[in-house]
Order: structure tokens, then C-alpha cells, then sequence
């Protein structure tokens, strides 16, 4: 449990990813869970609207984003196994308050509840990838720093695919059994995270929070932009087929997914090897296409056609920029780099369906995918000047 602190040039074996990626996939499965459970809990057993839904599950984001600060210091100055033990130990307690909601109580004492929960869950999730990706960088170094993030982010919709319809099942043999799958999965991951090796933080000079996030805010804009598509195509596709008497939304979803864990799996060491900024660029141009033709579509199949062209460029998006993004930082601050990068993907899924949801609004729910178009193609131009102006740090 406590080996000697390994370097990165010590270990070269991308098998040791295993591990990481299990506790992972266990940890966000907590996560995946809870989406499949709790809004339809609040909605049908506590009898509130949907925006009270909305807002429950949206606090979890609200408490990731208020805490990647702190979690990618405590990944930089105490080690990202650390880090992601406490993390995961965080998920488990949300799973232990979760467990109070099933005692009697009004529905508005089980829903504050339910919403204290939610808040420590976001805090476990923000611990849990900050520090697992920070101890997958420090461990193998920022050679392979996207294919860390690419089987990471597999690991987490894997996760977040399997435990939806888990958490569905389980709630109708009860909302304790939701609460014990909470605790449970957490733990489960917990002791598999223990078995990681230990990774000495790296040494050096740590820069200033303020000045970390201005060193990736490029980046982070990039992959803000290009995420806007990602919450258009999850909110809106199924509501796009219903308006036009399409049959089969359902597979829109389903395609989208494949067309983004299809191209991880083919391409999760093209960052590495072609560059961040390259690899961005075409990929955010075929998920511009892939909106574009979703918005124009005359029939489902030209939907479903764009919705896997969405997916599979949005795909690399995150390891792409992200690859460029530890390039600008140096080695003692990278996981408090990945903190405020990963930052800016919670304020696009934060801020991204209502900015596409203003335009279905006005025009139709068709236009919601070309605000998503033309956000991948300001995207782009994000791309291309990282491609004219390198990082200028060490890697």
C-alpha cells in the first residue's frame, strides 16, 4: 500500500492504467446511480416539478466546480492517490446521507437532504478525477498524458452508462437499496485505488492558482466551446424527433455514444503523437458537421448520421486540448492545471443547454444544433492558434 514513491521514468508499463481505470469506473457508477434514481424519486415519491428536479441533480455540479481548486492542490502537494482515496471516501459518506432520505420525514426534509447529498457527492467526484488524473500524468508522464485522460474519460461514461439503468432498477426495490449501491460502489473503488502505487508529487516551484488558470485558459475556452454540441445533442435530439414524428430517438443517444467511445478506442494515443492542437481541429470540424447536419436533417437517418459524427468528434476534444494544456504548466502545478481546466467543461455543461435552449426556444429545437455547430467552429479557431503558438514551457 505505501511502496516506494515511483518516478515516471521508473514506470513505462500503460497496464498500470487498469487500476486506475477500475476505481474510476466504480467511483462514477456512485454518480451514474444517483442519474438514474433520484429524478424520478424527487419527481413521482416527493412529488416536486421539474425544475426542482433540475435543481437537485444540478447542485452536484455546482459543488464540483467550487472545489476543483482545492483538489488539484491537494493532488500537487499531497499526491493524486491521496487525493482520490479522500475523494472516494467523500463519494461514500454522500452515500451514507443519502441513506438519511429513507427515515420519516416531509418531503421537503427528505429533499434538503437529498440535496446535501448531492453536494458532497459533487465534492467526492471533484477529489476523485482530479486525483486520479493527476497521479495518472505524474506516473507516466506528459508524454502520455492523453491517452491518461482518454481511458479515464472511457472509464467515467462507461460508468455513467452502466449505472443509470442500475440505479433505475434498484429504485424500485427501494430507495434504500439506491443509497446502499452509493455507499457501496465508493468503497469498492476505494479498495481498489489503494492498491496504486504511490507517485512522489513533483517537485518545483508551484505557481499561483490565478496564474495556472490564465496559462490553460485557451485551452479551457476550446474545450468550453466544443462542449456546448455535447449538451445540445443530450438535451435536445430526443426532443427534436418527438416535434418532427421521427421514430427511434433513442438511437441517437445510443450512436452518439458509440461514435465517441468508438474513436477512443481507435485513437486514444493520437494527442501524443500528432499534437493536441492538430488532433482538436479535425476532430472539431467533424463534430461541426456532424451538428450541421442533425440541424438540416430532412429524416431520422440523417439525424442518427449526425449524431455519430457529433459524438465521435467531440471524442478526443477533451484529451486534445487538454494535452496542450499541461504543455503550458510546469510539472508542480499540472494537477491544479487539470483542476481549472476541467473547470471550464463544468461551466459548458452548466451554461451550455440553457444557451442552446434559448435558441430552441425562439427558433425551433433544430437550431440548438446549430448554435452547436457554430460553437465547435469557434472552437476550432481555438485550435488553430495553439497550432501558432506552441507552448513554450517544458514538458
Amino acid at each position: 500500500m505505501n511502496a516506494t514513491p515511483l518516478s515516471p521514468e521508473r514506470d513505462a508499463g500503460l497496464a498500470a492504467l487498469v487500476p486506475l481505470c477500475i476505481a474510476v469506473f466504480l467511483g462514477f457508477s456512485a454518480i451514474g446511480v444517483a442519474l438514474g434514481a433520484l429524478p424520478r424519486y424527487v419527481h413521482d415519491t416527493l412529488g416536486y416539478g421539474d425544475v426542482v428536479v433540475a435543481l437537485a441533480i444540478a447542485a452536484q455540479s455546482l459543488a464540483t466546480l467550487a472545489t476543483r481548486r482545492a483538489a488539484g492542490r491537494a493532488a500537487d502537494t499531497r499526491g493524486g492517490r491521496r487525493t482520490m482515496l479522500v475523494g472516494l471516501s467523500i463519494c461514500a459518506a454522500a452515500g451514507l446521507v443519502l441513506l438519511a432520505a429513507t427515515l420519516p420525514a416531509s418531503a421537503a426534509g427528505r429533499l434538503a437532504v437529498l440535496v446535501i447529498a448531492r453536494l458532497v457527492l459533487g465534492v467526492g467526484e471533484s477529489y476523485v478525477m482530479t486525483g486520479g488524473l493527476g497521479w495518472g500524468m505524474r506516473r507516466f508522464g506528459p508524454a502520455r498524458a492523453g491517452r491518461v485522460m482518454v481511458w479515464c474519460g472511457v472509464a467515467m461514461y462507461a460508468a455513467f452508462a452502466a449505472g443509470a439503468p442500475l440505479g433505475a432498477w434498484l429504485l424500485g426495490h427501494g430507495f434504500a437499496a439506491v443509497a446502499a449501491a452509493s455507499v457501496a460502489l465508493p468503497l469498492a473503488a476505494l479498495a481498489v485505488a489503494a492498491t496504486l502505487a504511490t507517485v512522489a508529487p513533483a517537485g518545483g516551484e508551484r505557481l499561483p492558482f490565478s496564474r495556472v488558470v490564465g496559462l490553460v485558459a485557451r485551452c479551457g475556452t476550446g474545450l468550453a466551446l466544443a462542449s456546448v454540441a455535447f449538451a445540445a445533442t443530450a438535451t435536445f435530439v430526443t426532443l427534436l424527433f418527438a416535434a418532427r414524428g421521427w421514430q427511434h430517438a433513442g438511437w441517437s443517444l445510443t450512436l452518439f455514444g458509440a461514435g465517441y467511445v468508438g474513436l477512443r478506442l481507435v485513437g486514444s494515443a493520437w494527442p501524443d503523437r500528432y499534437g493536441g492542437a492538430r488532433v482538436a481541429l479535425v476532430c472539431l470540424g467533424v463534430e461541426a458537421l456532424g451538428q450541421l447536419l442533425v440541424w438540416s436533417a430532412p429524416d431520422a437517418t440523417f439525424a442518427h448520421i449526425g449524431a455519430v459524427l457529433t459524438g465521435a468528434g467531440f471524442s478526443l476534444v477533451f484529451p486534445a486540448f487538454g494535452v496542450e494544456a499541461m504543455r503550458r504548466v510546469p510539472p508542480a502545478s499540472r494537477a491544479s492545471a487539470m483542476g481549472a481546466y476541467v473547470a471550464f467543461f463544468d461551466i459548458a455543461l452548466i451554461a451550455g443547454s440553457p444557451l442552446a435552449g434559448l435558441a430552441a426556444a425562439r427558433w425551433g429545437y433544430a437550431s440548438a444544433f446549430l448554435v452547436g455547430a457554430a460553437a465547435a467552429a469557434a472552437s476550432a479557431f481555438v485550435a488553430a492558434s495553439l497550432l501558432r503558438k506552441p507552448a513554450i514551457l517544458a514538458a
